[in-house]
């Protein structure tokens, strides 16, 4: 296969994708690891392109809580889905839109010439994170591992008390500030002036919408079958399970602010819930897959990353990374067809949605001399998002982008905007075209 690298930019398409279904954490996807999600993803992905495995050049997936034994879980994704030995594969993270860094990375490998196939995505399992122990454990631990006697092994442990054997919970707080993505979420839910009624109408219509895709078949064509092995048999998950068919404003109105109990706005009813998952795409050069007659999905335009203060809004990092998108490929919001935007919080999409519009905002935090533009949060998800689907951290950037594409050619709209916040104050944004 010719790899030479040149001086000439290749354009990149996506020619297919698929995704396992997503669970709640601690639910139907329980025992499955992320390589084991991943693979199956991965797997059927390449069956849609038709795509021999001797083809792809390169695994690249995104995680957020990588497994302690397997970290490089892109390496054991591809040896699990039998892809051949000799194809490399490394593992990215950048918290949320670690999937969105999987895809961009491989893109730019193929449009360098550095490769012609490269199978991205990501995968999570929350159902287990690693469980950390205190230092004074870990440092007794590590002291026995290395002593020469049993009696050496023993003294190790001697300063050791039981409170010293409590595990860490994990967390999702920022390291920097402290503050969880939750608080930071009614943070700018105050700061512009979002009502708790907003938010619940806003998760109530996203979880209407997953549900009627799951029933029309759309969503379907988008999920592969996971096995999952019992103590005594298998078991086929077919289908996402949180989308709710009885969700409605009125009874999220009932659910209490877990982040601010007295003022709170912010619930589990309109914000994304911990899930397991994995989602997987095939990008190649646009040149090789006409060559192939690959169908190709959709082109990959442009992308950008954005990193805002994290001490001020945490969530609002998408907006500074969709403005940037949008200069670099002189389009307006007008010219884009088809948006989808990460829900972690209802909160946090609409203020997002907030400051794109806001002249002021964009002023003094985007150095613009006017607003992005302004986006009809009714036009935004209209198959559901991460408060409807579930949000398995280092996957839900590959959904974005198979709902993105498959919405693009329903619709026959000629460009389509992914958006995604993450952790850090950080932000992600993507524009796709239709092919031609």
């Amino acid at each position: 296969m010719n790899q030479q690298t040149n001086s000439r930019i290749r354009s990149v398409a996506v020619v297919a994708g698929a995704r396992t279904p997503f669970c709640k954490a601690g639910g139907k996807l329980v025992r499955c690891s992320a390589v084991d999600l991943g693979a199956v993803a991965a797997r059927e992905a390449l069956l849609r392109a038709g795509i021999r495995p001797e083809r792809v050049d390169q695994l690249i997936f995104g995680i957020v809580s990588a497994p302690v034994g397997a970290p490089n879980i892109a390496r054991e994704i591809g040896l699990s889905a039998n892809f051949p030995r000799t194809t490399p594969a490394y593992t990215v993270t950048r918290a949320c839109v670690s999937a969105n860094q999987a895809v961009t990375n491989a893109a730019d490998q193929i449009a360098l010439g550095h490769a012609d196939v490269i199978v991205a995505g990501g995968a999570e399992v929350l159902s287990d994170v690693p469980i950390l122990y205190g230092r004074e454990f870990r440092d007794a631990l590590f002291s026995a591992s290395k002593a020469r006697t049993p009696a050496a092994r023993l003294k190790a442990f001697a300063s050791v008390r039981p409170k010293d054997l409590m595990p860490v919970a994990p967390a999702i707080a920022e390291p920097s500030t402290g503050e969880t993505m939750g608080q930071s979420a009614e943070k700018m839910a105050k700061a512009f002036g979002i009502a708790r009624s907003e938010q619940d109408a806003f998760a109530a219509r996203s979880h209407a919408r997953a549900v009627a895709a799951w029933e029309d078949g759309t969503l379907a064509k988008h999920v592969t079958a996971m096995p999952v092995a019992g103590k005594k048999s298998v078991k086929v998950v077919e289908r996402d399970n949180h989308p709710r068919s009885d969700s409605s404003p009125e009874k999220l109105a009932k659910l209490r602010p877990v982040f601010d109990r007295k003022y709170g706005s912010v619930t589990a009813g309109n914000a994304s819930p911990l899930t397991d998952g994995a989602s997987a795409l095939v990008l190649v050069a646009e040149e090789v897959a006409r060559a192939e007659g690959w169908p190709i999905l959709g082109i990959l335009k442009d992308y950008r990353y954005a990193a805002i203060d994290p001490f001020e809004h945490l969530l609002m990092g998408p907006v500074s990374a969709v403005s940037s998108v949008l200069t670099r490929t002189g389009l307006s919001l007008r010219d884009i067809g088809v948006i989808e935007m990460h829900e972690a919080f209802a909160a946090q999409v609409l203020a997002n949605i907030h400051g794109l519009a806001s002249a002021s905002y964009c002023r003094e935090k985007l150095g613009r001399s006017e607003a992005v533009g302004e986006i009809d949060p009714e036009s935004v998800n209209l198959w559901g998002g991460s408060i409807s689907l579930g949000h398995p951290f280092g996957a839900t950037g590959g959904r974005l982008i198979l709902q993105c594409l498959d919405l693009l050619a329903r619709k026959g709209e000629q460009f389509g905007l992914i958006s995604a916040c993450a952790a850090g104050g950080m932000g992600s944004a993507m524009v796709f075209e239709r092919p031609a």
